[in-house]
């Protein structure tokens, strides 16, 4: 060994993070550091760890400044450098930068000019190659002098062939052409991108190999002739020629194939005596041939990764190795080749500020947050990544290398993406996502990648751009979580599904059979002739319509449906369809109500299926056309519907005529019903008498009917009233009584356990943890009432608690649709209001923005009621007397003013069309006065409304389905828009265009997940994936918030717009406008609402009455009048703008003008 130099000071001629590894190396030593910097770099984290740090290249580029020869050799003299340390990049490989070192009696900290002239340049490196007998690429052995060389040698070679700068690296100047057309624009371009890169335009040429590995070998060679290799690593992980992702040891080449290699690099190293650190690289084709390419002469952007398995430390001892240690010397301690060993595994990540999603476009910027990772088995190697950083547009966009290192291959990649992942970087776009979809498919995994993997495999850029289904996925939770969650997410418990024997819920024999064996007139006389209380759970519809807004989706109800069949085998039946269950299906949970129906029908076999329907209404809220009733009922029996509970909402046995004849001629069971209301024990109140109800009782039994339902809907019926009144039925007619009520007033189970006392047949409750309040009596706590009594059900006990037990963990999931009402209340037998009309009043009430006259809306509630006759109020008659009363107290109006201030007002609609006789016809009739005020000439009808309604041209429906929908026109998509067009249209577009969640658990549809949280979200039956919210970004100036995911492994990220972002930005910048009520000329909203048109502009002519826009609220559409005659002077409010009651509109130009 010579003569040893010990270095007391090194410049570093680099910058960024190789600058900090080397400062790093260099303190260990315990020598001295001078960093040098552009003015762009004055505020960069390299110079700061210097021990001396000075700008140079005045008046320079900011690339310029480190290409500054005579600049930096002049500093290192002037600050006394021993040696320069060029880094990677920028002049490590410029020969005349090493000659001007030794020339200036620098060291230079790295090979010598002679063995970069050698071994740097491409062309001389592969003569060296060749020299040796290392295999090489069919190419030339000198740059080509002329285009039409370029051209003759592809044209012997074949295409395609590779361009490549001589004195290049990092893939500048590199080009595959593949056809003779593209060979002399590429060729101008890769000299041109070459002269601009290393001040050298010479370019070579040779034959290109298809899908080849790139594989290259680390040697560290001293001055002494020594020369040792480190291993392989594999590099074939590229975009457009520059490394992406390293790691060694490589995996597709077996033990005898790495001998080879590496020996060939140590052939070529030895050829000119190499010293320093150097990288010899190859090509391996798909027969695991290897070629030569080139060799790196200077370290390695990817030396960390050898240096974690073999425990060398590169940098230090390139250091050593420059003061003249031999490899063998105690400081660096390799004495011979085996002393170095190959210790597991290591990945290289480079994480830098580009975006995947925009063709890796360079993102700049400061960087507001900065989130390290750490750990076992991860090293950081990094230059610019700090809060507060500013990402400048002129240099590389690496932020730090993260690296990994394991026993295991894929241990490393595990460790590499909780890494990744566990990072945080906000201000700047980075590749973080795209390094993890990489390092997460399956071929990376297996080592198999190679040079044209990225290339092959677009979607690993795309993180923005993913399968429709996934986009449909995130930006659903993206909504759900920027806009509806904010990112708050209770925990909810895993509901216990009961353990039933499937196979044996097909051989349950319950009233499903008895239907199916004898049909609808069997199963009347069987109920009949029970002694034990027959029970139906409503559960499935009325239960959650009424506690929660018909929420509860099929997914939750076909979890416990086969228990519900195995525990509930001696139900009369379950009430699981109709009511609000279309609307609320299609509009809210994006669900196919016949699907749910076939569902729960498959699941349990065993008992009878029962639906609401509204007897000239189906199950929408509007009167159809008789031919679209007939066609529902048959439909809805075809499907799995046995037992049809029909009424009129109030009580007009005309109104249920079709629905009840239909369903007679389906052979299906009909349960015509008796909507209670009043107090029969109340002798002063003579309209809804004992008398009145068996007169009703007894003309449905005649009409045919096979049970009689008497349909409480507001939980009026007392106790005492109901033994009154099922006392007086038994004895007036044949067929089973059926009891519906609710629990409002907390007397339900009472009211059941009466009428059991007089001879009910059947009753309705729900599972306790699904009943009181606005729902059904609890029907566990009846079954244990009647317990050893003349009326037990001979119910399992166990089995339905198990079932309660479940929708009690189910329950708080839809926590966010109940009302305030927290116990029950007796007010319910003064007010009379159905019971989900009663939990949902409140929060209609304040939507117009009166919440503080609740009080006053309830007191009216009573007095429309009266004021309209006493009615029966059930949807959508009970709709009726609520709007008006809400429309009255806004108003200040009341029943004595209301026939002489109404002439000027415009009424809600629902109480025009009441009026008009569409609804129906009222005991007693309508009072006249206040119909003539409401209607203002209209004329009103006392016909069933279906009989002046044209049939329905199901044809015609059936050919918009197929062309313009693209469906197959079912009858029952011909249903489903004939009931609902709007509502049926936009759930087919809806699935379509942002996805079917149907099968998605109801904690995430609702609930979204919390960031960290990581959820197994199913779309499709066998297609789960495993989905993690990673980060939610701060919303940008236009509002937009980006999430990132993980899905299945592979980051995704999306922007969703964030609505209050927004409304606080629009709030800030705006005023809204109200209209004096002291100005004439002002047309003010009368409610808040959605403009749903505007029907004037300014120069128009208006009369007064008439309508100058209309509003649309809470399902109510609402006309705005002009005050009186004259002309708009200008509109305010657009079609689809949200308004506040009050809100300007128009104005009137002054009579004065």
């Amino acid at each position: 060994m010579g003569r040893i130099k010990q270095f007391k000071k090194v410049l570093i001629a680099n910058r960024g993070e190789i600058a900090i590894r080397i400062i790093r190396a260099c303190k260990e030593l315990g020598i001295r550091t001078i960093a040098i910097y552009s003015e762009e770099d004055k505020n960069a984290l390299f110079r700061t760890k210097a021990d001396e740090a000075y700008e140079i290249g005045e008046g320079k580029s900011p690339i310029d400044v480190y290409l500054d020869i005579p600049g930096i050799i002049e500093l290192a003299k002037s600050k006394g450098a021993d040696a320069i340390h060029p880094g990677y990049g920028f002049l490590s490989e410029n020969p005349d930068f090493a000659q001007a070192c030794e020339d200036a009696g620098i060291e230079f900290i790295g090979p010598t000019h002679d063995m970069m002239n050698s071994l740097g340049d491409k062309i001389q490196s592969k003569l060296v190659a060749e020299s040796v007998g290392v295999p090489t690429i069919p190419g030339v052995d000198a740059a080509i002098r002329s285009e039409e060389e370029a051209v003759e040698f592809a044209e012997k070679a074949g295409y395609p062939v590779m361009l490549k700068a001589a004195a290049g690296g990092g893939g500048r100047g590199m080009r595959i052409v593949r056809t003779e057309e593209e060979l002399i624009p590429q060729f101008r371009s890769a000299r041109s991108e070459a002269a601009k890169a290393f001040g050298n335009d010479d370019i070579f040429i040779e034959k290109y190999l298809e899908e080849p590995k790139h594989i290259e070998v680390q040697v560290l060679g001293d001055k002494y002739g020594n020369v040792v290799h480190l291993y392989d690593r594999d590099c074939s992980v590229q975009r457009r020629h520059q490394k992406v992702i390293e790691f060694t040891p490589a995996l597709c080449i077996t033990d005898e194939q790495r001998k080879s290699v590496c020996e060939d690099a140590l052939k070529i190293a030895r050829a000119v005596n190499y010293r320093s650190a150097g990288t010899v690289e190859f090509l391996f084709d798909k027969e695991g041939n290897h070629y030569f390419i080139e060799m790196n002469t200077r370290v390695q952007v990817e030396h960390t990764v050898t240096e974690l398995v073999t425990g060398v430390d590169i940098v230090q001892d390139t250091i050593l190795i420059a003061e003249g240690y031999a490899l063998d010397s105690d400081k660096i301690g390799i004495k011979s080749q085996s002393d170095i060993p190959l210790n597991g595994y290591a990945i290289q990540c480079r994480v830098t500020t580009e975006d995947p999603a925009n063709n890796f476009a360079p993102d700049t910027g400061t960087i507001s947050m900065y989130r390290s990772a750490g750990g076992f088995g991860i090293r950081l190697d990094g230059g610019n990544g700090f809060t507060g950083s500013v990402i400048s547009p002129y240099y590389d966009s690496l932020l730090v290398k993260v690296c990994s290192h394991a026993r295991t291959f894929d241990d490393t990649i595990n460790k590499a993406m909780r890494a990744l992942r566990e990072m945080k970087i906000e201000g700047v776009k980075t590749n973080i996502g795209f390094l993890l979809n990489v390092l997460n498919h399956p071929e990376f995994r297996e080592g198999k990648c190679n040079t044209g993997f990225i290339a092959d495999n677009p979607d690993l850029m795309n993180i923005r751009k993913v399968t429709n289904r996934e986009v449909q996925l995130l930006d659903f939770l993206g909504n759900k979580i920027v806009n509806e969650t904010h990112g708050e997410r209770k925990d909810f418990n895993v509901p216990v599904v009961p353990k039933v024997d499937t196979d044996k819920i097909g051989t349950l024999h319950g009233t499903k059979q008895l239907f199916e064996e004898k049909g609808a007139k069997a199963v009347a006389d069987w109920a009949l002739d029970q002694k034990k209380l027959l029970l139906t759970d409503t559960s499935l519809r009325d239960a959650h319509q009424s506690l929660f807004a018909t929420r509860v989706r099929t997914k939750d109800m076909e979890k416990i449906a086969p228990a519900m069949a195995y525990y509930g085998n001696d139900m009369f039946s379950y009430e699981m369809w109709g009511g609000a269950t279309f609307d609320v299906a299609y509009r809210f949970l994006g669900e196919n109500p016949w699907e749910r129906l076939e569902t729960l029908r498959k699941q349990i076999p065993n008992v009878l299926f029962q639906m609401l329907l509204r007897g000239a209404n189906a199950v929408g809220y509007k009167n159809y056309p008789d031919n679209t009733i007939r066609k529902f009922v048959k439909e809805s029996a075809k499907a799995g519907v046995d037992v049809f509970r029909i009424f009129d909402s109030l009580n007009w046995v005309k109104g249920m005529e079709i629905a009840l004849d239909e369903t007679l001629n389906q052979g299906m069971i009909a349960e015509a019903c008796m909507c209670y209301s009043g107090d029969i024990l109340d002798e002063s109140r003579e309209k809804y008498n004992l008398d009145y109800y068996v007169r009703m009782a007894k003309e449905l039994e005649r009409r045919g009917t096979h049970i009689i339902g008497i349909k409480d809907m507001s939980g009026l019926l007392k106790p005492m009233a109901a033994y009154k009144l099922v006392k007086a039925l038994k004895n007036e007619v044949a067929v089973p009584i059926h009891l519906h009520t609710h629990d409002t007033s907390g007397n339900g189970v009472a009211t059941v356990l009466m009428a059991a006392e007089a001879g009910l047949d059947i009753a309705d409750a729900a599972f306790n943890s699904m009943s009181g309040l606005t729902s059904q009596p609890a029907l566990n706590s009846i079954v244990a009432a009647l317990k050893n009594s003349d009326r037990d059900t001979g119910m399992d006990e166990d089995g339905l608690q198990k079932i309660s037990d479940y929708w009690t963990d189910v329950r708080p999931v839809y926590s966010q649709f109940e009302s305030d009402l927290k116990s029950t209340s007796a007010e319910i037998y003064k007010l009379e209001i159905p019971g989900g009309q009663y939990s949902n009043l409140k929060p209609q009430v304040e939507s117009f923005g009166i919440g503080h006259k609740f009080d006053e809306v309830k007191e009216m509630y009573v007095k429309v009621n009266q004021m309209l006759g006493d009615i029966i109020k059930v949807t959508p008659s009970s709709k009726v007397v609520g709007d008006l009363a809400i429309f009255m107290v806004q108003n200040d109006l009341t029943p004595d003013n209301i026939v002489e201030k109404g002439v000027d007002f415009d009424f809600p609609d629902s109480a025009v069309s009441y009026f008009e006789g569409m609804i129906g016809q009222p005991e007693g009739g309508f009072p006249e006065d206040l119909q003539k005020v409401v209607l203002k000439g209209r004329k009103p009808i006392t016909c069933r409304p279906g009989e002046l309604l044209e049939p329905e041209d199901f044809d015609k429906i059936k050919k918009h389905l197929v062309n313009d929908l693209k469906l197959e026109g079912t009858d029952q998509e011909q249903l489903s828009y004939a009931i609902y067009p709007k509502v049926f249209e936009d759930y087919v577009k809806n699935i379509r265009e942002k996805g079917d969640f149907r099968n998605m658990g109801s904690d995430v549809f609702f609930h979204g997940i919390s960031q960290g949280q990581t959820a197994e979200i199913t779309l499709k039956k066998g297609q789960t994936m495993v989905v993690t919210l990673e980060d939610v970004s701060k919303p940008d100036e236009a509002g937009n918030r980006d999430l990132a995911f993980s899905v299945n492994g592979y980051r995704r990220v999306v922007s969703v717009k964030d609505k209050q972002a927004l409304v606080k930005s629009v709030m800030s910048g705006s005023t809204i406008h109200y209209a004096s009520a002291d100005d004439p000329n002002e047309i003010g909203a009368n409610i808040p609402g959605n403009i749903l048109k505007v029907l004037v502009e300014s120069g128009d002519k208006v009369k007064k009455g008439e309508p100058v826009a209309i509003i649309e609220a809470m399902k109510m559409e609402t006309n705005v009048i002009a005050p009186r005659d004259g002309e708009i002077e200008k509109v305010y409010i657009k079609a689809g703008e949200q308004v506040k009651a009050g809100q300007l509109v128009a104005i009137l130009k002054s009579e004065d003008e």
